[in-house]
């Protein structure tokens, strides 16, 4: 018998508000908090389906964007979606385009319509609107679609964000009504986020999250960080916009992020997470390990005989050295990213597993903490301060919002 779709939160953590639930989609169930590998256009880049799972991908992200231009809807009406193209039998969630027409689009020009701009692979003038993302998203059957948005830079000026997050408002609105309209022919089980907005004005985050939760959306992701804040402005909006979604509802932060990033976001009660890091930095060569960040093209690992991680399970740590992959670097061998991005994205879904279980036994500060240490609390050459929620003699999490 088919679940029906939705959330289920099953326990909260004691001394933080991280959270351990199931996302049940029409392709199986998310155990969350989870990590979504981002195929941006349908493909993980180098690995193949069955090597996802191996290193237990739960969820897979495409983005409208660019599967809109190329291959383009109608393929995508007529292979009956994302799923049998690319041959992946789990959940998909696709972003709605917002981020990467205001980031990548060049000539790009937006009205209360849409946004009009120059598609990189024809060079042609492309128009995406609320209504446009939701229809393309429906041809690709993703399990959970996201409302066209307006992602403006998080320090921009107050006035700026606040026509972002007003447009925001009014095109999920329209997203709403486009999907009741294309739910009623469509053969896929799909439901729809809506996206806070906000910037880094706390006061705008709160008015953006009351107005979305007013209306019939699935679940909510926080959108607009990690585009020019710092770590410190980040967590500070994390907290304080998830702290405002409903209970009963999944979140989502959008884009974020390393390690010590999710720990941070787990902490505040975010349950779904996508980043390209992981793969990202495979190909420039680092990966993640229990001990922190490795770069592989040092020369220091020329001559090592040592696996990248001794205490992973991954088929990259079991049959190679980390001399073998200095060497596929410096030679330029595809293969040194596709072993790192394997090794990333399971270190990252042990992470996600580790979380829940500690989530589970009320044990997450400590959890967290203890990771933290083993990777001597280092990113990008900065020592990263605890934030109160880890700290061991700070009020309760409710007490102090």
């Amino acid at each position: 018998m088919t679940q029906p779709l939705g959330f289920r939160l099953h326990t909260t953590d004691a001394s933080s508000a991280a959270r351990r639930g199931t996302l049940q989609t029409a392709h199986g169930t998310v155990e969350t908090p989870a990590f979504m590998a981002v195929g941006t256009r349908a493909s993980v880049t180098g690995l193949t389906p069955r090597e996802l799972s191996d290193v237990e991908c739960q969820v897979v992200l495409g983005n409208t964007y660019h599967l809109l231009l190329r291959p383009g809807l109608e393929l995508f009406r007529r292979t009956g979606g994302v799923h049998k193209f690319m041959n992946w039998t789990g959940p998909v969630l696709t972003d709605s385009g917002g981020y990467q027409i205001f980031s990548l689009a060049r000539d790009c020009v937006v009205s209360e319509r849409g946004a009009f701009f120059k598609a990189y692979t024809s060079q042609q003038m492309e128009m995406l609107t609320p209504e446009r993302s939701l229809e393309m998203q429906t041809a690709l059957g993703s399990d959970v679609m996201m409302v066209l948005d307006v992602c403006a830079p998080s320090k921009a000026e107050r006035n700026v964000i606040v026509d972002a997050m007003d447009r925001t408002h009014r095109w999920a609105l329209r997203s709403l009504e486009a999907r009741r309209r294309l739910a009623a022919e469509s053969p896929h089980q799909q439901v729809l986020f809506a996206i806070v907005q906000g910037g880094l004005y706390l006061d705008l985050r709160k008015q953006s999250a009351d107005f979305l939760c007013g209306h019939d959306f699935e679940g909510f992701a926080i959108g607009g960080v990690a585009v020019g804040d710092s770590r410190a402005e980040r967590d500070e909006v994390v907290r304080f916009s998830a702290e405002r979604l409903p209970r009963d509802k999944p979140r989502y932060l959008m884009g974020v992020g390393t390690p010590p990033d999710l720990l941070e976001a787990i902490g505040a009660g975010v349950d779904v997470f996508d980043c390209v890091i992981p793969t990202r930095l495979a190909a420039q060569g680092s990966a993640f390990t229990r001990t922190g960040r490795v770069r592989l093209t040092r020369t220091r690992y020329f001559s090592s005989d040592e696996p990248l991680d001794d205490e992973c399970d991954c088929a990259t740590c079991r049959d190679y050295s980390r001399g073998y992959l200095h060497h596929l670097f410096k030679a330029s061998e595809p293969l040194g990213p596709r072993l790192l991005s394997l090794h990333n994205l399971r270190h990252y879904n042990v992470l996600m597993r580790d979380a829940r279980l500690a989530i589970e036994q009320g044990r997450y500060v400590a959890f967290a903490k203890d990771k933290l240490d083993q990777i001597d609390r280092h990113e990008d050459g900065e020592l990263r301060p605890r934030t109160a929620w880890m700290s061991s003699d700070v009020e309760s999490h409710d007490a102090r919002l």
